[in-house]
């Protein structure tokens, strides 16, 4: 870790906020938690959706990145410094030239994930890996760590940077997976601090699963009600 360096920040990746279907986690909660953690910039990537993200960064504008975790009929991508929702169900090409439209960096969400209903297989991913800014070579709920150590390997392969997500549908789950690097502005910024950013990374529990399990029932039955 580098925070014996001033200027770096500690950096979350890949969390949901309520505006996801499988959680529930109300955007200033997340801020609150976070900044209790030490976690200084965070991107709230709900899936499909960039309501979430907008809501937090309005709170702490400085603080949080826009992000979106979009599925594609393939695998998920995920997309940071948005300004713009990117819909579910595009050709995963489609939906990488809405991102580039809006200027964000991209990366690849649990890629070798096979436990996910949406996932890639290495033919699918090679094919864009021209395309895409980055690889999540570590997501927290990924089971065992095989998925992450073959996208890492990926990753390295394809000489592109790489991100590390906790994946945190649940606050308990804040913090398993963050980046220390230098401080950014901007995307340009952002993908330069990517290449000597350090990562603390290590595997949530399987049980977690069943938090979003909760959240989605929690969430059908108030609809119902």
């Amino acid at each position: 870790m580098n925070n014996h360096k001033v200027d770096w920040v500690r950096v979350e990746l890949h969390l949901h906020s309520v505006a996801s279907p499988d959680s529930l986690i109300q955007p200033q909660k997340l801020i609150d938690y976070c900044a209790r953690i030490g976690i200084d910039r965070f991107a709230i990537t709900d899936h499909n959706s960039i309501e979430g993200a907008l809501a937090a960064k309005a709170l702490v504008p400085d603080r949080v990145i826009v992000g979106e975790e979009i599925e594609t009929t393939q695998g998920e991508l995920l997309g940071y410094f948005m300004s713009e929702c990117v819909p579910a169900g595009l050709e995963p090409m489609a939906a990488i030239e809405r991102l580039r439209a809006q200027g964000a960096v991209i990366s690849v969400s649990h890629p070798f994930d096979t436990t996910r209903s949406c996932h890639w297989s290495e033919a699918q991913l090679s094919a864009i890996a021209p395309y895409v800014d980055a690889i999540e070579v570590f997501n927290a709920r990924c089971p065992t760590n095989v998925p992450n150590l073959k996208a890492a390997a990926f990753a390295d392969q394809h000489g592109l940077l790489e991100t590390v997500g906790s994946d945190a549908h649940s606050l308990i789950e804040l913090g398993r997976a963050t980046l220390t690097m230098p401080g950014f502005l901007n995307a340009e910024g952002f993908k330069n601090a990517l290449k000597v950013a350090d990562s603390d990374a290590r595997l949530s529990s399987v049980f977690v699963h069943l938090l979003s399990r909760i959240a989605v029932i929690r969430k059908r039955l108030f609809i119902k009600s």
